[in-house]
């Protein structure tokens, strides 16, 4: 009864997974196009789930027949993307000669890419990004109805070579991006008449870029970026009639900035990290087609005279770590699409301009390390701006009072950032009805006073810096409720900043993030006053990696749950009044990397078990009655010599007793011989 159920249910799967592969009766594919991709499945080690006892591959995974024919039919689409493909790309799918489609994307294949599959007359798409394929481009191609090459994202080197579109009048896309080309853009790009997008972004290219480059009549996407290429921007990109973006940061282009962007469709120029100098050009601040101008961390000079009347579409601004001076422009409030604004590290003076309060549309705006004054007037404006998300504005105001007695509402702030500017005063009141913050950090000032508890109502608040500054009394106990540090409770709107965040840490390091998401999730509460317990219920914050409470006043033992802050990768707890012994629990921190309790009052063995065996002598010193625990290796202990002699007879004895069994055994093993010899003659 079991054996017969057992056949039915294998008919049933059998039925259940064959159906749907079954096309049709009346064809199989090619001869020729089934080895090939039998040869192929062959070359691919995991992650190809295709049935080759079904001799039709057409029913396969990812290909695609032609049904022009009623029988022997062609594939003309190989389509493997996303599959978790480990192997090589074998040359057999060069036997293919009708396939127009070619998808190998985001697999795990590696080697070489075969040259013969750059010789297929009917390829129109060729896409074999984000794999790890290495070598140089194989040369001499031949692909005259290639449309689409996309080889970005392994690891390719050697020299650019542009014969992939020479051979093709219709080539519109060329992606080589995020490899390893080494050499100088070639000439040769100039005959690829058809191309509308080229991508050689993040690879080793040097050199000028070549005068053909500006031939391309057609191109509209063009990325440069993350290279080594030099030299001035020349004027003939005014060519390039139908360019709409152009990345040519990370680079290193110098002089000024060619003035022709009024011959431009450009919607999107960016242009940072370059050697850039001089005058915004005026075709380019009167451009009414910019969409996004970035021209952060060159050294560009002079006035910011962006004609918002022009730029009616502009939507961000990147001007940041440049040369600009003089006070911030009015005319900036008339730019009533711009949603991110980055003036910051530049020579700006003054005091933010009243019109401000009309950049209703405004989301991201840092002013961060300028000479601005009046911090009260400041957020005033500002606090108009409704639909602001991050305000940066570190490196400003100094020595100025933090405004308390007022009534300022940023109920839409997710990220407030107002460090290194020596405020005076407390936290405001006012701040509690920032209920979305994600980010606070009024971290080296001279607030005093003590820490509020509202901080807890912040259900999403996951990186607070109020390190370095004058405050008093105990840690908030509340502090161990922000549901952003116990469940990562993050809202991800308003978390796009459209330029780089810089904060800094304590030893006076720059860490430079994209976005607010590039944090830690962090509670810095160091060199302040603070005293009191540490509190048990900080092992609540599960999703806590960086707590650093260095430099106070605090006092008792350090709580065995502090191990429930199970993804702690930094406890700082150095330079206080703590006692008792370090809890062993803390050795379940299995991601902690830095610790240090030096220069408290603890005592006991050092714990070695977990992380502890990494950290330096440095984390526990200052702690006098704090030891290294002894590990002390096993050492046999001499015997007394009467149990010596014992042992001696007893080694005798058994010398004696094994000299008897090895006779004895070879005086069987004779006899067995012996036995075996006669019955074998007999």
């Amino acid at each position: 009864m079991q054996y017969s159920y057992l056949c039915f249910t294998f008919i049933l799967l059998t039925i259940g997974f064959k159906a749907p592969f079954t096309r049709s009766e009346n064809f199989s594919c090619n001869s020729n196009d089934l080895r090939s991709l039998t040869s192929f499945s062959s070359s691919i080690d995991y992650g190809l789930d295709w049935n080759t006892s079904d001799s039709n591959c057409c029913n396969w995974i990812g290909v695609t027949c032609d049904s022009s024919t009623v029988s022997s039919k062609r594939v003309v689409r190989l389509e493997l993307g996303s599959k978790r493909l480990n192997g090589i790309i074998s040359e057999s799918l060069a036997g293919l000669d009708q396939l127009s489609i070619l998808n190998l994307s985001q697999n795990f294949l590696h080697g070489y890419l075969p040259a013969r599959l750059l010789h297929l007359q009917n390829l129109e798409i060729i896409d074999s990004s984000n794999n790890d394929l290495v070598g140089p481009l194989p040369g001499g191609s031949n692909l005259s109805s290639i449309r689409y090459v996309d080889i970005s994202r392994n690891n390719f080197n050697g020299s650019v070579d542009a014969a992939l579109c020479e051979s093709s009048s219709y080539i519109h896309t060329l992606n080589l991006g995020n490899n390893y080309f080494t050499g100088e853009v070639p000439a040769n790009f100039g005959r690829c008449s058809s191309l509308q997008q080229l991508f050689l972004n993040d690879n080793h290219l040097s050199g000028n870029l070549p005068r053909s480059l500006w031939q391309l009549r057609n191109l509209r996407i063009l990325h440069l970026q993350h290279n080594l290429v030099s030299g001035p921007l020349n004027d003939e990109i005014a060519k390039l009639s139908n360019l709409v973006e152009l990345d040519i940061s990370s680079n290193k282009f110098s002089g000024i900035l060619p003035d022709v962007f009024v011959r431009l469709k450009l919607e999107n120029f960016f242009a940072s990290s370059n050697k850039f100098s001089g005058h915004l050009p005026m075709s380019l601040v009167n451009s009414p087609s910019i969409v996004i101008l970035n021209l952060n961390n060159n050294t560009l000079n002079g006035p910011i005279n962006l004609n918002c009347s022009a730029m009616v579409h502009l939507t961000s601004v990147d001007l940041g770590s440049n040369n600009f001076h003089g006070p911030l422009p009015d005319v900036i409030s008339s730019c009533q699409r711009l949603t991110n604004l980055n003036l910051a590290r530049n020579n700006l003076g003054g005091e933010v301009p009243f019109a401000f309060k009309n950049l209703q549309a405004l989301r991201s705006l840092s002013l961060s390390n300028n000479s601005l004054v009046n911090i009260s007037s400041a957020l005033a404006i500002l606090q108009h701006c409704r639909n602001l998300t991050s305000l940066f504005l570190s490196f400003n105001f100094h020595g100025e009072r933090m405004p308390r007695n007022v009534n300022f509402h940023f109920r839409n702030l997710r990220a407030l950032a107002i460090p290194n500017c020596e405020l005076t005063g407390s936290i405001p009141t006012w701040l509690s009805g920032s209920k979305m913050l994600q980010l606070l950090d009024l971290s080296w000032n001279r607030l005093y006073g003590t820490i509020p508890l509202w901080f807890h109502e912040f259900k999403y608040l996951f990186y607070m810096d109020l390190s370095n500054n004058s405050f008093t009394g105990e840690v908030p106990e509340s502090l161990t409720e922000l549901q952003g540090l116990i469940n990562m409770k993050i809202s991800s709107e308003g978390l796009s900043l459209g330029f780089p965040l810089f904060l800094f840490i304590a030893d006076g390091a720059k860490l430079k993030y994209k976005g607010i998401w590039g944090l830690r999730p962090t509670l810095d509460l160091s060199y302040n006053k603070l005293t009191g317990p540490l509190w048990p219920g900080f092992g609540n914050l599960k999703e806590l990696h960086v707590l650093k409470l260095k430099e106070n006043h605090l006092s008792g033992t350090i709580p065995d749950s502090f191990s429930g802050m199970t993804n702690l990768e930094v406890l700082d707890l150095s330079y206080n009044d703590l006692s008792g012994e370090i809890p062993l629990s803390l050795e379940k921190l299995s991601f902690l990397s830095k610790f240090s309790i030096a220069y408290n009052q603890l005592h006991g063995d050092i714990p070695t078990g977990g992380q502890f065996l990494t950290f330096p002598p440095s984390s526990f010193e200052g702690n006098k009655g704090l030891r290294e625990k002894q590990l002390t290796p096993f050492q046999p202990q001499q015997a007394p010599h009467d149990v010596q002699l014992a042992d001696e007879e007893m080694t005798i004895i058994g010398l004696q007793f094994g000299l008897g069994v090895m006779t004895g055994f070879l005086f069987t093993v004779t006899l067995c011989v012996a036995s075996g010899w006669v019955f074998a003659k007999t």
